[in-house]
């Protein structure tokens, strides 16, 4: 008897090949007794395996071919052979799984793929068509499938295409996206990935973005499974889509490591604690790292600073834990000031966008806010002063740039800790002395490191005393259109920080069309580039200050066009800089109204009083509001809105729902606004951003809404979203003209179905309407009313007027005996559809005044037909509701008043007023309480 257990394997495989099955396995069952080596042992499970498949004793065969899976679990043959055992022996969900690994190891087996397609089959003939079975497994063909097609390179285009569109939409489903989970659907999505075919990348990381979304533990082993290196290097390709793509993976990784997002859950995993710090430390270390990498692609580092914008910072400043922040301050402020100093003319300078040093210079900002404390904020001071001061170098100018930079670049983020970087020693001088430098990429920085410190008055008087001589000399001298313009934006930033128009007016002489004129001609000049070119935007969000400039710079085509186009470039100072210029040309920025007792005072006194420029009367803005409707300022604005919260800032969206508001003005206008995506463009104005800037929005969307179609205006769920801010109007703080014009759009909404009523319920608006309802100024009471006259239509807001303790019914019927006419059609209508929904309320109204039947008389005979006939319908309704009721009306004047309408000739213009007088008559019939006329 042998003892060699290798001996005894090819003594096996004899038998075996000689059809022996019988005594193979009594090698096979004798080796595994002797053998010690792991590696064998699974061969001669899996060779056993074999040949109890062949001797049809298929459970030992399972049983097998399962020991050999534990020592190594991706053994193809094992897996196979499990397979055919566990099909024999009626278990095919099990026979699928293990056919599907081998397919997946091994995707182009022809004889894998057959089983597969033959499993499948059985599987959906045996399974009852409706049970969970079959889903599960249809899903898991179809995911096989999927993998399949995208997998061959000689698959069609279109398939491919249609492969992967499935890939994400089962990925976004639960059940779908952990049956790919479960099949080893993410080892396949990475060999997608490394193909390097763009569609493909995209397929599979829009494909883990649904897997993650939602849920811990699956994101979790996905991110260590991809592995937060290779997910950051995807994400600094120099492919837009693709870089966007893995953004927004490692967001929804994020978000689940947060415990943000979908709240699910997920059997097993609740009781599962993971502890998510290390991650979340670890991909915030790899994103600090890809802001100073040279092999990052300007996109990549853009992404990069866009996630620590939105994810260090804390959301809400009543949480207390900004240990996120201080890390980041710890371990990577001084990458983000290098970022910052970055100057793009040099060579050594990182791969950048128009985006990323501003981008920085927000995400400075946002750490900045974010600290508690002095002793951490004294922290953040140091680290940049310690930086900036290795960084500055009388001998090496080129160092000493990049400190001046950083410097600039701190004071478009928190201005405050900019001013004293400012103070220290060298650093004024240094941007003096670079301001004076022969070369052109030293006065470039100095120049814009001059504006960006004249932006507040901390440092102005030193700034303003000594840089408008500075700047005068640059414009001048220079032939570089780059420094030129930015030392005319510096002289107007100057003037404006100084308080007067100073710089301006000393450098200009009062020539502001001049220089509005070359501003315009560099926003123009395609050749330039678009970093350049913001400036003259910035400049003419100055210049536009003037009347003569606006009038003439909306006049110019092209240069609004340019502007436009502009801004969507989703660049933070030029969406604020057109923004204002856009404010500039329509008046819309808040004036004080001069009192004509003080005006006339300052006269006597013989002070200088501001008169109003002739081209800044209403003529003048309204056709300079015309022309930029022309131009398509819509479109621009409405592309603005959509930028990131990063760019967007709430200063920005104030002016443009200011901009908006002066659009707005002609109810002509407010059809081309809908069309060009104004409507839609409000409603995120009207929700975030300043308190002003909210107000301004709702009242545009308000004047919107009062004359439009909302099912145009506001199509499908949007129309929902708008009640809100129309709602947020009807406030005491709030104008005459913004409650009534709010009242107007709440009465179009009211009118066109109850899911819109209950909604304005729901939003609490009842309370106010009603109070309008009682104002002395007949606009708003009108409006209220016409409001309440289509609510009332709501099933809710009728119980509101049953109820007891409420003085709502009184306060219509009253309203019923007002001289105002339109309140009088607005209050009837209430009260007819109350008394025809409600019976209660018709005795509830002989109750609530003794006016009732007074007011119900007048109604019956008024002049105008509207109110007569809906006067009729009340009568009609109390009538029917109650005999008694009845009886009491036949005993006044009232019987009188009905007899006699209901006596007329028939006349079409008024027959549907006799037939309800008639109907009153015949109800008081039926009850016995008249008899019919005999007619002669």
């Amino acid at each position: 008897q042998m003892e060699d257990p290798i001996q005894l394997k090819e003594e096996g495989n004899k038998y075996f090949q000689a059809n022996d099955y019988e005594k193979a396995v009594q090698s096979y069952t004798q080796a595994i007794k002797l053998n010690k080596d792991k590696a064998l042992q699974a061969v001669l499970y899996r060779n056993r395996a074999a040949c109890f498949l062949k001797k049809e004793e298929y459970a030992k065969a399972a049983s097998d071919a399962s020991r050999a899976i534990d020592i190594n679990a991706s053994d193809i043959k094992a897996l196979y052979r499990r397979s055919q055992a566990l099909e024999k022996l009626g278990k095919l969900d099990q026979a699928f799984k293990d056919a599907q690994k081998c397919a997946t190891i091994e995707p182009r087996n022809k004889n894998f793929q057959e089983t597969l397609r033959r499993l499948g089959a059985n599987i959906q003939d045996k399974v009852n068509a409706g049970g969970t079975l079959r889903i599960q497994f249809s899903t898991d063909l179809r995911v096989q499938k999927m993998f399949e097609i995208l997998l061959d390179e000689n698959s069609e285009k279109e398939k491919r295409e249609k492969a992967a569109n499935n890939l994400i939409v089962l990925g976004r489903e639960e059940a779908g996206a952990e049956r790919i989970f479960q099949n080893n659907g993410v080892s396949l999505l990475l060999q997608l990935i490394e193909t390097k075919n763009a569609e493909l990348i995209l397929a599979a990381v829009r494909t883990l973005s649904g897997m993650c979304t939602g849920h811990k533990a699956r994101a979790t082993a996905i991110l260590h499974y991809l592995g937060i290196d290779n997910i950051c290097m995807w994400m600094s390709v120099d492919n837009e889509e693709i870089s966007l793509a893995v953004c927004n993976l490692l967001q929804t990784i994020t978000d689940c490591l947060l415990g943000q997002g979908k709240e699910e859950h997920h059997g097993k995993e609740e009781a599962v604690v993971l502890d998510t710090k290390k991650d979340l430390r670890m991909i915030t270390m790899r994103l600090l790292d890809m802001l100073v990498s040279k092999e990052v692609s300007g996109q990549g580092r853009d992404r990069a600073l866009n996630l620590l914008n939105k994810n260090i910072p804390r959301k809400d400043l009543k949480d207390h834990d900004n240990s996120r922040t201080t890390f980041v301050i710890d371990n990577g402020l001084k990458k983000i000031l290098k970022v910052v100093g970055q100057i793009p003319e040099m060579p050594d300078c990182l791969p950048l966008t128009e985006n990323t040093q501003l981008t920085a210079s927000v995400l400075l900002n946002k750490l900045y806010d974010d600290l508690r404390c002095d002793p951490e904020r004294d922290n953040y001071r140091v680290i940049c002063e310690e930086y900036i001061k290795s960084k500055i170098d009388p001998q090496d100018m080129d160092k000493t740039l990049h400190a001046i930079q950083m410097v600039s670049g701190v004071l478009q983020g928190p201005f405050d800790l900019g001013n004293k970087l400012l103070g220290m020693k060298g650093v004024m001088e240094m941007m003096v002395a670079l301001c004076g430098s022969e070369r052109e990429i030293d006065q470039l920085v100095a120049v814009e490191a001059l504006i960006h410190a004249s932006t507040k008055l901390s440092r102005a008087t030193f700034i303003i005393s000594n840089g408008v001589t500075l700047l005068k000399e640059i414009y001048k001298k220079t032939k570089n259109e780059k420094i030129k313009i930015r030392a005319l934006v510096g002289l107007c930033k100057l003037g404006s920080a100084g308080g007067t128009d100073y710089g301006l007016r000393q450098f200009a002489e009062g020539s502001t069309e001049k220089l509005a004129k070359q501003c315009r001609k560099w926003l123009c000049n395609t050749s330039i580039d678009a970093r350049t070119r913001k400036w003259a935007v910035e400049g003419l969000a100055y210049l536009t200050l003037d009347a003569d400039v606006k009038d003439d710079f909306v006049e110019d085509e092209l240069a609004l066009q340019a502007m436009f186009e502009l801004a969507k470039t989703s660049d933070k100072t030029i969406l604020y800089s057109v923004a204002s210029a856009l404010v500039n040309c329509t008046n819309s920025y808040d004036t004080k109204e001069l009192v004509p007792e003080l005006v006339q005072l300052a006269k006597f006194s013989k002070q200088h009083v501001p008169e109003e420029h002739p081209k800044d009367k209403k003529d003048f803005v309204v056709k300079r509001v015309k022309r930029l409707l022309k131009a398509g300022v819509v479109s621009a604005l409405a592309c603005m809105v959509k930028a990131d919260s990063a760019i967007l800032t709430d200063q920005s969206k104030e002016l443009i729902a200011r901009v908006f508001l002066a659009l707005c003005e002609d109810p002509k206008d407010r059809g081309t606004i809908v069309a060009q995506g104004g409507g839609k463009a409000l409603i995120p104005l009207a929700v975030e951003g300043t308190e002003v800037g909210k107000i301004k929005a709702s009242h545009a969307l308000a004047k919107i809404a009062a004359i439009s179609n909302p099912d145009m205006a506001f199509p499908g769920e949007r129309v929902y979203e708008v009640v809100r801010p129309l709602v947020s109007l009807l406030n005491t703080e709030r104008d005459g003209l913004q409650n009534y014009e709010a009242l107007l759009g709440l009465t179009n909404f009211s009118g066109r179905s109850d899911k819109l009523r209950m909604k304005i319920v729901k939003e609490r608006a009842l309370p106010d309407i009603e109070n309008y309802m009682f104002e002395n100024h007949d606009q708003l009471r009108q409006a209220a009313t016409e409001c309440m006259c289509n609510l009332v239509v709501n099933k809710e807001v009728q119980e509101r007027f049953v109820a007891d303790g409420n003085d709502r019914l009184k306060l219509v019927v009253l309203l019923c005996g007002e001289d105002d006419e339109k309140v009088q059609v607005a209050a009837a209508g209430a009260l007819a559809m109350l008394t025809a929904a409600q019976k209660k309320l018709c005795s509830k109204m002989t109750e609530v005044t003794t006016q009732w039947l007074e007011i119900l008389q007048r109604l019956c005979l008024h002049d105008n037909m509207e109110v007569q006939h809906r006067g009729l319908v009340i009568a009609f309704n109390l009538i029917s509701a109650d005999k008694e009721l009845a009886k009491k009306l036949v005993e006044s004047e009232l019987l009188e008043i009905l007899t006699y309408i209901g006596k007329q000739e028939d006349d079409p213009k008024k027959q549907h007023i006799i037939n309800v007088a008639r109907d009153c008559l015949t109800r008081c019939m039926d009850y016995g309480l008249i008899k019919p006329l005999s007619r002669a």
